[in-house]
Formats: structure tokens, C-alpha cells, sequence
């Protein structure tokens, strides 16, 4: 649906109103600044002073801004737990809730005024309005998540880290390919010589599956908000931007979802390698 409307309200231009890949503003030396990079230096310095102002004066019963943030903190812990062993979760946790926290908070900043709009442009002649332009091509400020580089570098750090996960858990590469490519089920005798070979395919099959999973993540994030970034672009340059106003509230839900979509993934995946589905039987028979 969302890809249906950029594709009609773009009918015609010869270059989309949202670029895909973040405007570089700056270089410092060799790096580059782009506006994400802005914006998630401001999503980082807010995220830390909320924690800061709601942990300074820390009571026994919290209230105000020490409520929300335990009440979010104990809500995501629950979440984890009730989906991953003990240990796992205490390994997943912190990981998992700082990027539900820091999705949420990059993708709402999306709704605020001045993201994607403020910024650098053709000047427009026809307006004596100082500094009026018409179209920012250069925003200063961009979502994080409506960037490429940072949902795929969220998706790789999480590979890493459920990919080391898994290791210990298994107690070592010898565990993990077990885990992966054994024969399950506690079979003995004959039958175990073609189920070796079916479990080989089963397990080529979970390699595939474990290497798509960070791509999954980083394309399904970055293209929900940059989809929804576009659309936004497109109804504010209709009657005055009335359009929009429904889908300022349709968005405000997106970017929730998609941080608990996000989240509940990346605890699944980690739950697939973390586990002993299938192995426990054989080692007791």
C-alpha cells in the first residue's frame, strides 16, 4: 500500500522528494557527516538525559519520570525472559531493550517538525520569504532509521553478538555445528545413516537462514520509516498538508511497531541458536 502511493504521487519526477541514502553534510578528515549522523547524536543526547533526570533522585517508590522508565525497563526484561532461557536473557537483554529504546526514540523524532524539512535547497524566486527554497534536498536533520548504515549496522552488531552467544551457549564451535547439522531426536540403529543426510540439508538450509537474518532486519526497518518518511514528504506539498495530518497518527504507530518488531526478531533469532530443541532427548536416552 505504502509502496503503491509513493510510486502514484511520484508519477512523473525525476528524482524521489526523499533520497535513499543520507546527505552528507561535512567531513571531519577522512569521515563524513551525514544528517542521520546529526540526528542520532541528538536521539543519543536525549535518550541521556531523560535516563539522567529520571535517575537522579532515585525513591523506593518511584513516580514520574523514574515510573516510565522502570516500567519500560521491567517490561522489555519480562518480554526477554519469557521468550529465552535464564542465561540467555540475561546475555540478550541489555542488547535487545537499548535498541527497542533507541528505534522507538529515532523513529518519533521522524514526526517532529523541522526533520527533513529544514535544511539546504534551490532558492525560491518566487517568495519574498528570506531563505524560502523549494524542496529541501539537503535536510540537516534525518531519522537514523531511515538511513541504510545504521539499520544494517544494528543488524550486524546483533550477528555478532547472537552468533557469540550461541558458541558459549553450545560451549564451543564443536556444540554449535552439533546443534546445527546433528541428528535429532535420540534415533539409533540404521535409520540414523539417511537422517544424517536429511539433517545436513536441514542444516545448509539454517546456515542460509542465520546469514539472511541481519539483511531481514536492516531492510525491514530502514524501509518501513524511509517508506513512511517519503509519504509524509508527498501529502505536506497537498492542500496545504491536510493529508498528512491521518498519517502523522499512522506513523506514530509504525514506529513503535517496528522497534517491537525489531526487538521481538532479534530474541526470537537468538532463541533459535540458544536452545537445546530436539538434543536434550538423545542425551537422556
Amino acid at each position: 500500500m505504502t509502496y503503491w502511493l509513493i510510486a502514484t504521487l511520484s508519477e512523473g519526477k525525476t528524482e524521489p522528494l526523499v533520497q535513499p541514502a543520507a546527505e552528507t553534510l561535512f567531513w571531519i578528515g577522512f569521515l563524513p557527516v551525514t544528517s542521520s549522523m546529526i540526528q542520532t547524536w541528538i536521539v543519543m543526547g536525549i535518550m541521556f538525559l531523560i535516563i539522567r533526570l529520571g535517575t537522579l533522585k532515585l525513591s523506593l517508590i518511584p513516580g514520574g519520570l523514574q515510573n516510565a522508565i522502570e516500567a519500560a525497563v521491567e517490561g522489555l526484561e519480562k518480554l526477554t525472559r519469557g521468550l529465552l532461557e535464564p542465561k540467555v536473557a540475561d546475555w540478550a537483554f541489555p542488547l535487545v531493550a537499548t535498541y527497542f529504546i533507541f528505534i522507538v526514540f529515532s523513529n518519533i523524532t521522524d514526526l517532529l517538525p523541522g526533520v527533513g524539512s529544514i535544511g539546504f535547497g534551490e532558492k525560491d524566486l518566487g517568495r519574498h520569504i528570506p531563505l524560502a527554497i523549494k524542496h529541501t534536498s539537503v535536510p540537516l536533520f534525518r531519522p537514523p532509521t531511515s538511513d541504510a548504515n545504521m539499520t544494517t549496522a544494528m543488524a550486524l552488531i546483533f550477528f555478532i553478538m547472537s552468533s557469540f552467544w550461541a558458541i558459549r551457549y553450545h560451549q564451543g564451535f564443536k556444540g554449535l555445528f552439533t546443534h546445527i547439522f546433528g541428528v535429532k531426536g535420540g534415533f539409533k540403529g540404521w535409520i540414523v545413516i539417511p537422517l544424517t543426510v536429511l539433517f545436513a540439508a536441514v542444516g545448509l538450509m539454517e546456515i542460509i537462514s542465520i546469514l539472511i537474518r541481519p539483511v531481514a532486519l536492516a531492510m525491514r526497518l530502514y524501509g518501513n520509516i524511509y517508506g513512511g518518511e517519503t509519504v509524509l514528504h508527498m501529502m505536506t506539498g497537498i492542500l496545504w498538508g491536510l493529508p498528512a495530518v491521518p498519517f502523522y497518527f499512522f506513523e506514530f504507530m509504525v514506529a513503535i511497531i517496528q522497534a517491537l518488531i525489531f526487538t521481538l526478531l532479534s530474541i526470537v533469532f537468538t532463541g533459535t541458536l540458544c536452545s537445546h530443541f530436539g538434543e536434550e532427548e538423545s542425551k537422556e536416552e
